[in-house]
C-alpha cells in the first residue's frame, strides 16, 4: 500500500514493540511418488512480531460466576497473508510456542493483529 509519513511513523513505533519472532507454515499439496499429500510447508521465517494475553471474561452457563478466557492476540507486518489454520511458532521472551491461526485478521496500515489458540495438530 501506499504509506505516508505519518502511517510510517505510527508503523515504526508498534514495530518497536516487537520483541518475538515467527515462523509460519501451512498445509499445502506437494506430489511425492504420484500422490499429492498435503505438507507442512514454510510460508514465511524469522517475521518479528509480538504477542499480547488479554484475559476476558465470559458469561458461563451457570450465570453465577464468569469464566476467565485468554484472549491471545498476535500483532505483525500487514502485508504478510497469513491464512486462518495456519500453523504459527512465535520465539520470543525465553519460550517458543506453537499456535494456530484461528480465524480472519483484523488489517490496519501499520500492522494486523490475529486471534491465536494453542496449537493442537493440523485438523
Amino acid at each position: 500500500g501506499n504509506m505516508n509519513q505519518y502511517t510510517l511513523i505510527a508503523r515504526k513505533n508498534i514495530e518497536k514493540q516487537y520483541d518475538s519472532e515467527c515462523t509460519i507454515y501451512e498445509l499445502k499439496p506437494k506430489v511425492i511418488n504420484n500422490i499429492t499429500k498435503d505438507v507442512e510447508t514454510e510460508v514465511f521465517k524469522n517475521e518479528k512480531c509480538r504477542i499480547s494475553f488479554e484475559d476476558i471474561y465470559v458469561n458461563t452457563q451457570t450465570d453465577t460466576e464468569a469464566k476467565k478466557v485468554q484472549k491471545i492476540k498476535l500483532f505483525i507486518a500487514p502485508e504478510l497473508e497469513i491464512k486462518p489454520g495456519s500453523l504459527i511458532i512465535v520465539t520470543g521472551r525465553g519460550r517458543t510456542t506453537k499456535y494456530k491461526n484461528s480465524g480472519m485478521p483484523a488489517v490496519y496500515d501499520t500492522h494486523q493483529e490475529i486471534i491465536l489458540e494453542l496449537w493442537k495438530g493440523w485438523a
